[in-house]
């Protein structure tokens, strides 16, 4: 898969994504395909058909004409993913992102904007959403709030994934919120960066160069050990896997944590911000 621009349509209902799941795993049999070999037919894993059969895993529009084709389904698997009904505005790549970050083994990051969404309190993160334009209604940023906080657990589960955060210090010394909020997020921050298997670093504003004048990413690895990049703008978001993008972005990852702060040099910087409060 190459690099993929951001889909307009919007993340779809959860129960027709289960429907649409049943569809292809009656097909699937009625073409005497079992899981393994329909994932090896399309060089995907095992777990991803499972995934989408069961409804935990959007089906990709082009993944789903190439199964038509296949099965001999006569378009339907893309006709029924052309109208399931939309739920809220979360674009399919982002959803797409979400579910990938969820299982990842290892995931790294550049931020010069605001503090990763992995490492925000309740608190940021309202801040955040709350200064969105075009503004958020009350009830839509208590679910956003939410769904990004809930995606911090995978940080403290039985085998949490290896992570590396890179963040530019003009970001760490934004007081976004207010500086009661600074000040509880200031402190999360020096908790995670004690947290097993977690780095954060800080790239420090007095460089003169650093390796991502272009912008924030983030890397994941899978399970299955394949490298995946995303990346977002102010109007959209990509989710790259072609080997060589992703190797480019890897290499901009490497360059930037020797470039920034040592963990324990962030954490030093982190208790004299907080001794300022």
């Amino acid at each position: 898969m190459s690099t993929t621009t951001r889909s307009r349509r919007s993340r779809r209902n959860a129960s027709a994504m289960r429907m649409v799941g049943a569809l292809l795993a009656l097909y699937r049999q009625a073409a005497g395909h079992t899981q393994k070999s329909l994932a090896e037919a399309f060089v995907v894993s095992e777990e991803q058909i499972a995934s989408i059969e069961q409804g935990r895993r959007p089906l990709k529009p082009d993944l789903a004409e190439q199964l038509d084709d296949l099965l001999d389904t006569k378009g339907a698997l893309s006709a029924a993913l052309a109208h399931l009904p939309e739920v809220d505005l979360v674009p399919l790549w982002a959803e797409e992102f979400l579910d990938r970050e969820r299982e990842a083994i290892a995931i790294s990051s550049y931020e010069n904007q605001v503090l990763p969404g992995l490492l925000q309190t309740e608190a940021y993160a309202q801040a955040v959403f709350r200064s969105r334009v075009p503004v958020y209604d009350d009830n839509r940023i208590a679910q956003l709030v939410t769904a990004r906080i809930t995606r911090q657990e995978i940080l403290r589960g039985k085998e949490p994934p290896i992570t590396c955060f890179v963040v530019w210090e003009p970001v760490v010394r934004a007081p976004i919120g207010g500086k009661e909020v600074w000040a509880q997020q200031l402190r999360h921050l020096r908790a995670c960066s004690e947290l097993p298997g977690l780095m954060l670093q800080v790239l420090p504003l007095k460089r003169i160069t650093h390796a991502s004048l272009d912008g924030p990413f983030v890397l994941l690895e899978t399970p299955e050990h394949q490298r995946l990049a995303y990346m977002e703008n102010q109007r959209g978001s990509q989710l790259i896997a072609d080997p060589d993008e992703v190797a480019i972005l890897t290499q901009k990852c490497a360059m930037l944590r020797s470039q920034a702060l040592t963990p324990e040099d962030t954490r030093d910087l982190l208790d004299r911000l907080l001794g300022e409060q």
